[in-house]
């Protein structure tokens, strides 16, 4: 009997990582505060869900170029609602959460000249990008982290991904998230809608 509940186990311990995009943690609560550190060492802290930033830091700046051919710098932004979405192709969580930014956040904002959706893809290609996000049938701008050192000023790089981040007019974090849940999304929708009506 020990012989076949082993193999079970470790399955399902390996389908619970994958499904979590790379976090041991997939059954965790999934938005960082700023008041909940999950760990701490003696140069760097580490907030819930492996974030490096908290809510009510000012956003680390980038610069990054877009599959369109231009470049993405978040400093550039300071005025606006801007919302950073970590992804990747390889992502299951960020296939199933990726329509939703499109037709409940994107299609509502993306002619408001307040607000910035970006969306980070993770060490991939241009052309892998675009083959995902034309499958998933995403049209918001995407921007390569072909490096991961965009994501890595963010969380720490071994850790999962989706992630959002949203950012006020004064460029400082006002909500964090990670994985994804409807509850959550809703309140990250309202979040938006708030920030745009200032």
């Amino acid at each position: 009997m020990k012989k076949t509940i082993l193999p079970t186990l470790l399955l399902s311990l390996c389908a619970m990582w994958f499904a979590s995009c790379g976090n041991p943690k997939a059954n965790e609560s999934t938005t960082a505060t700023a008041d909940t550190l999950q760990t701490a060492t003696t140069d760097t802290i580490v907030y819930e869900h492996d974030y490096l930033v908290k809510a009510g830091d000012t956003a680390p700046d980038f610069t990054l170029p877009t599959t369109d051919g231009t470049n993405f710098t978040l400093s550039e932004q300071r005025g606006k609602v801007v919302m950073l979405q970590f992804t990747a192709s390889w992502c299951g969580v960020c296939r199933k959460e990726m329509p939703h930014i499109e037709s409940q956040i994107w299609q509502r904002h993306k002619n408001n000249a307040d607000f910035v959706l970006i969306g980070i893809d993770r060490e991939e290609t241009k052309d892998v990008v675009d083959a995902y996000t034309q499958k998933v049938g995403t049209t918001y701008p995407m921007a390569l982290d072909t490096a991961a050192n965009v994501f890595a000023s963010y969380a720490l790089r071994q850790s999962g991904i989706t992630r959002n981040v949203l950012i006020n007019r004064d460029g400082r974090i006002v909500k964090l998230t990670r994985l994804f849940n409807e509850e959550e999304f809703n309140s990250l929708v309202h979040s938006i809608d708030s920030l745009l009506a200032k």
